[in-house]
């Protein structure tokens, strides 16, 4: 088995979730959700087979977010895989809705950071180990870190 790294730079203005699932009928069921969790969103998602045809299935109601989606599930290439891409909205207006999806078995993550997914390689076929999010802390924050957290938040009209 190797283990290798799988490095995937977010363009800006977009966010990632990538998971695992294992049926076919993910791509619909996930843009059932997406289309109906957040009216307007504008979104690509694709999902690699594992089995059959073994292709990536895609979908989604921008050209730009759904081709960005394919390259991404292109690049990791692991079964049973599937990368959402979200443009100009948070992850966090869709990610319980999306684990409630009957066939989606994990998420790996939600971010705009830039990632490396971590994968296995056996065989005929990948695994997602994992995923690189971004930078390790730098520190611990202070009481101004707190301030300009919590204003932050209420600036994107998360917290009132």
């Amino acid at each position: 088995m190797e283990v290798k790294e799988v490095p995937l730079a977010i363009p800006a203005g977009y966010q990632v979730i990538i998971g695992q699932s294992h049926f076919i009928k993910t791509v619909e069921d996930i843009y059932e959700t997406l289309t109906t969790s957040v009216p307007g969103l504008v979104f690509g998602v694709a999902f690699s087979e594992s089995s059959g045809k073994a292709l990536i299935r895609s979908d989604g109601s921008d050209d730009a977010a759904t081709k960005l989606a394919v390259e991404f599930a292109s690049k990791i290439a692991s079964g049973h895989s599937f990368v959402v891409v979200l443009k100009d909205a948070y992850p966090i207006n869709v990610l319980n809705r999306l684990k409630m999806v009957e066939e989606v078995a994990n998420i790996f993550c939600a971010t705009a950071n830039a990632i490396s997914v971590v994968v296995a390689e056996s065989g005929g076929g990948r695994a997602i180990l994992g995923v690189v999010d971004g930078v390790s802390p730098r520190g611990v924050e202070s009481g101004q870190d707190r301030i300009e957290r919590r204003e932050f938040l209420r600036k994107i009209g998360y917290k009132r």
